[in-house]
């Protein structure tokens, strides 16, 4: 598939998408939105494709929407910036409910719509050099597509503040209130993403979509009968499966089960 703002990096089972407007800070405009949301449809349809890593060209993770692209849609009128809103809030959930493990590789800025992204993934790694912040009120809007993932990965209560301060985080203060799983040196983030990479590798991929799919459905919900009955269901149903019973097969008869590659 071509892409005008996007790399695939296909390495066995791991795909890299980097976005490729270094000289943008790989701000994203319709057509960015338009490729990511297709180039994270096609991998999640791969089957030969286990983990994601998303990663941004230069020295920038995402400066986030760009401001001219936001600019055109509204004085185009009601429909067009509608329409862009919801471009780009569909492209968000793409990423965030796709069925294979996504990684974020944050080397550096992650403002605006790039921290919604980063907080859309799985996990995610930042260098010491990364920065974060939700931009948006400086310019008089909300970071609203993105609140959904950004709350998720941080909390109402430090969302607080961040939405209205437009502080920028640093990428201890990140890992503190739980918006980065890991912080490294510059020169040792590959290193990092490998280490979790070859982590997931090892879980069966039907499990580990199961695994997403539980968190969204029992996150924040009353543990009560109804919500024990539907785990109980889960957990029986995937114990059924060949999956599952492959993994159990090979525990037991110490080998990899055959979802791990040679």
């Amino acid at each position: 598939m071509p892409f005008t703002t996007l790399e695939i990096e296909l390495q066995g089972p791991v795909a890299t998408i980097w976005m490729n407007r270094p000289d943008l800070h790989n701000a994203f405009d319709e057509t960015l939105i338009t490729e990511l949301t297709a180039a994270c449809m096609a991998l999640d349809d791969d089957n030969d494709v286990r983990v994601v890593i998303l990663a941004g060209r230069g020295k920038s993770f995402s400066a986030g929407a760009d401001l001219n692209w936001m600019k055109r849609a509204a004085n185009n009128g009601l429909d067009d910036n509608l329409n862009g809103a919801r471009a780009l809030a569909h492209m968000l959930r793409t990423l965030a409910e796709m069925k294979k493990p996504t990684i974020a590789r944050v080397q550096g800025a992650a403002l605006g719509g790039g921290m919604g992204l980063a907080s859309a993934c799985d996990v995610a790694v930042a260098s010491t050099k990364a920065v974060f912040a939700t931009s948006e009120v400086k310019f008089g809007i909300i970071p609203s597509a993105i609140s959904p993932y950004v709350l998720r990965a941080i909390g109402a209560r430090q969302a607080t503040r961040y939405f209205q301060s437009a502080e920028r985080i640093d990428a201890v203060r990140a890992r503190e209130i739980g918006l980065v799983h890991e912080m490294v040196e510059p020169d040792a983030l590959d290193a990092k993403v490998q280490e979790i990479v070859a982590c997931l590798l090892q879980g069966g991929p039907l499990a580990q979509a199961a695994a997403k799919d539980l968190i969204r459905a029992v996150n924040n919900q009353p543990i009560n009968n109804t919500l024990v009955e539907e785990t109980a269901h889960r957990i029986a149903h995937l114990r059924a499966t060949p999956e599952a019973r492959e993994g159990i097969s090979a525990f037991l008869d110490k080998r990899q089960p055959n979802w791990i590659g040679e």
